[in-house]
């Protein structure tokens, strides 16, 4: 079971309202209730603030944010884009019928509610201003308290604001890409590390830093993309290379075009030509590179090798140990 509640406010009646959070919220929902392929991923719940007929008040998220913890999930995720306030006691998300900072849910409650939850992965994702304080113990630098099995991902740190940019939040455009793919690795699976990862790399050190705070043993797919390469042309890395450092020899035999081909060259041998595509494939995504050769074409037309890159020793052990 995969749980999720999702939540955008933009309608403030007691302060300046924004623009973009319950967009990015139906973002969030759409790319998250399923997986690449249409298969069912997240079960979704959406509170956004719209309008005066349309809130989030303050009851209302505080209960859904306990209801949601309290279920006994594969993964309890809580994603919340609109204000954030910090004090001296803490941090809060506000809700539509904020008056004062203080008045809206306080991270150090959300955070409870998550320790104490009985599901085997708890997931909190804030873009709002100050965000990055949540898991911070009140008046305790740089002290910190998580149970096993809770991250936390935020727009920025305690002492930044999220913005927005094009009627979105710069955290969440980057969090919806990285669902989508581009933090996936090559079996298809994006986990909370490599989204992070994805919006670090994004961001630079002028712009607002997103938190990462974790306790947890193995990070767990959040969503399942399509495969850079197929699972089972993958598996072959082993049998291509079956120890460290090996170099897997080519001909002119590997390579499928006449093009090129200098007299008394041995023709292409089917076999080695299906061996060579996916060799090709290894190549373009880092996982081995051809030896004094400039491309493969050259490594094979040359009868030179090739062999893995540190990458593709990773993941040669992986299918070593049927991990993959």
């Amino acid at each position: 079971m995969r749980i999720a509640l999702i939540v955008g406010v933009d309608y403030y009646a007691h302060g300046g309202s924004l623009h973009g959070c319950v967009n990015d919220a139906h973002g969030v929902k759409a790319v998250l209730e399923r997986h690449d392929g249409g298969a069912v991923n997240f079960d979704c719940r959406l509170l956004t603030g719209t309008g005066p007929a349309d809130p989030v008040n303050r009851g209302v998220l505080k209960d859904s944010i306990q209801q949601l913890f309290e279920v006994d999930a594969d993964i309890a995720l809580f994603y919340f884009a609109g204000h954030g306030h910090i004090e001296a006691t803490g941090g809060y998300l506000l809700t539509t019928d904020s008056s004062r900072g203080d008045e809206g849910v306080s991270l150090s409650e959300i955070l409870t509610y998550a320790n104490k939850s009985p599901a085997k992965n708890k997931i909190v994702i804030l873009d709002s201003c100050h965000s990055g304080i949540a898991g911070d113990a009140p008046g305790v630098d740089q002290l910190t308290s998580l149970s096993e099995g809770l991250t936390v991902l935020t727009a920025s740190t305690k002492d930044q604001y999220a913005t927005e940019v094009n009627g979105s939040g710069v955290f969440t455009t980057l969090l919806i890409d990285a669902l989508h793919g581009s933090a996936a690795n090559l079996t298809g699976d994006i986990t909370p590390g490599s989204v992070y990862a994805h919006i670090d790399q994004s961001l630079g050190a002028w712009e607002q830093r997103p938190v990462f705070k974790t306790n947890v043993k193995q990070f767990v797919s959040l969503r399942k993309s399509a495969p850079a390469i197929p699972i089972d042309e993958l598996r072959r890395i082993s049998e291509f290379f079956p120890a460290p450092g090996f170099f897997f020899k080519l001909d002119p035999t590997f390579e499928p075009e006449m093009k090129g081909r200098d007299a008394g060259m041995p023709p292409p041998n089917p076999e080695n030509n299906r061996i060579f595509a996916i060799l090709q494939k290894f190549n373009r995504l880092n996982l081995l590179s051809p030896i004094d050769a400039s491309h493969m074409w050259n490594a094979a037309m040359e009868y030179k090798s090739c062999r893995l890159t540190a990458l593709g020793e990773h993941y040669r052990r992986l299918v070593e140990k049927n991990r993959i």
